[in-house]
């Protein structure tokens, strides 16, 4: 009987032994310090401003973040999250970033620059190279990626992530800019920064937080929606749809991601509430899980904003409205969102009324690049404090959502950073519509940003049309006086409104100042 204990103790004690390892290795585990993804080598800190840096512990875990001369430390809560927030940090680097707890972590090559976030749809998403995702590829892209080196430019690309619950991380990796690195950045983001980093001879980082063919009330989180009554439906019928897939027992068909926008020779997909009410539809392979539709209200809030919230940054570059195409209750409701979303973050990040500057979408022959839409998109400008809008409407192409010219898209918003944030004394807006008044059978048009006096790009002014009290608008001709322009028709004897390039695709306007800048499409009506 002993003998049989002595032979069951033996097998047995490496059985205990192991366990006893396990046991005590799994605190260690347990105990792990571990930064934010955005926390990473290469990474680029905001200059002039407390700078959060968080990540995860065991709870009661004392943390410590050790930057140059900077030592703080944080104790981690119950969630396991802890943050501290360097002191004002100044331009320069590479610099190394310790974490420590009861392991340590050091970050490599950190530079301390200007930070900008870059998010919105696939026209912000599209990379510098065609190699890299269809419709994409930027113009002369050989020469601008043989020409990308610059060492203090770094860009973070989020992987896109949809999700029900906001998340807690966010995966991607912070790469320096290089011939071999560029060609998977946005081409918008890295001409912005290029042009940034030029000038303000500091280093620049961009996050690139993007999805294709994204709504912008999936960029809202859930919280604000349900309490702004209008937007609330929206949220609603989400849940609605998401309660209806979770209920069905039918194997989920989980789209793949879309990096690209419809074309114009596709149907666009409903946006807003009619994309929400969609959500869920069955089809031959079963339902599609409303999570994975960037349609719908908050998922890409949660999945790709709120893990970033509050990494600290300049600013925000948005390029978003192609999916604007859910007829005019979409395109009516649309400011309010736009102006929701961006006071939303602002709240959200803690930094004040940080600057927010969108791109107002270029000419295609296509309902989703509309003057409605564009003039939906430039009511931010009176909505939004410390706002700004780069015109592309002289860009685009006919058949494609995805124009290959993001040079002058990049230039146009660093314009307006350099002027605005930085304080460089330069022209950063084209001619932009400000009153009309009639005299006889013609219409005087003022402008502002008209400096200089006003410009028709190749010859005669194209795209104006003029109307009496009938609303019938006839072709116009529009002569510049100094900085502003006289508009009239023999077919019009009492002028009561114009409009400027109110087509979709008004190929060839030409009404720019003497800078070069564009000036938008523009009615002076609202019939």
């Amino acid at each position: 009987m002993h003998l049989l204990a002595r032979q069951v103790q033996s097998h047995l004690l490496p059985l205990v032994v192991l366990f006893a390892a396990v046991q005590l290795a799994a605190p260690a585990t347990r105990a792990e310090v571990k930064p934010a993804a955005l926390f990473s080598d290469h990474m680029v800190l905001q200059q002039g401003m407390a700078v959060p840096v968080w990540g995860w512990a065991e709870p009661g875990e004392q943390v410590t973040v050790t930057f140059g001369e900077q030592k703080q430390s944080a104790t981690a809560a119950a969630d396991r999250k802890w943050m501290v927030r360097l002191n004002t940090l100044k331009a320069g680097g590479p610099f190394a970033m310790t974490i420590a707890g009861r392991n340590s972590i050091t970050i490599s090559d950190v530079l301390v620059g200007e930070v900008w976030l870059g998010s919105g749809q696939s026209n912000m998403q599209f990379p510098m190279s065609v190699k890299r995702a269809a419709y994409a590829g930027v113009a002369n892209e050989e020469q601008e990626i043989a020409a990308a080196n610059y060492p203090q430019l770094r860009m973070f690309t989020g992987k896109s992530a949809k999700t029900y619950e906001p998340q807690a991380d966010l995966a991607g990796e912070w790469l320096i800019c290089t011939p071999e690195n560029v060609p998977g950045f946005s081409a918008v983001g890295y001409m912005f920064a290029r042009d940034l980093q030029r000038d303000l001879k500091v280093p620049v980082g961009v996050l690139t937080l993007a999805f294709g063919a994204s709504t912008a009330e999936a960029w809202i989180r859930r919280e604000t929606m349900a309490a702004d009554p209008e937007l609330k439906p929206m949220l609603d019928r989400f849940d609605a749809a998401v309660k209806t897939f979770r209920s069905n027992p039918a194997p989920a068909v989980v789209a793949p991601p879309r990096s690209e926008d419809v074309s114009a020779k596709s149907t666009p997909p409903a946006a807003g509430a009619a994309g929400a009410a969609k959500a869920g539809k069955r089809n031959n392979a079963g339902p599609r899980d409303p999570v994975q539709d960037q349609h719908n209200a908050t998922v890409l809030f949660n999945g790709m904003i709120a893990p970033a919230i509050p990494y600290a940054m300049r600013g925000v570059i948005w390029y978003q409205g192609e999916s604007i195409v859910g007829g005019d209750p979409g395109r009516a409701l649309y400011p309010h969102v736009q102006a929701t979303l961006v006071q939303d973050w602002r709240k959200l990040w803690g930094q004040g009324d940080f600057p927010f500057y969108i791109v107002q979408l270029a000419g295609q022959d296509a309902n989703s690049n509309s003057p409605v839409v564009r003039e939906a998109q430039a009511t931010i400008l009176k909505l939004v404090p410390n706002s700004g809008m780069a015109v592309t409407v002289d860009i685009g192409e006919e058949k494609n959502v995805h124009p290959h010219n993001k040079q002058d898209v990049g230039d146009r918003l660093s314009r307006i950073a350099l002027a605005n944030v930085y304080g460089r004394k330069l022209e950063y807006s084209g001619p932009m519509y400000e009153s009309m008044s009639v005299a006889g059978n013609a219409a005087r048009l003022k402008f502002s940003h008209a400096t200089g006096g006003l410009v028709a790009k190749g010859g005669p002014l194209k795209w104006f049309v003029i109307a009496g009290a009938d609303q019938k608008f006839v072709p116009a001709e529009a002569r510049i006086d100094g900085d502003t322009l006289v508009v009239s028709s023999p077919e019009v004897a009492a002028p009561v409104a114009v409009r400027y390039a109110w087509v979709n695709f008004p190929d060839g306007c030409n009404l720019y100042n003497t800078a070069g800048l564009p000036s938008p499409s523009f009615r002076t009506d609202r019939w």
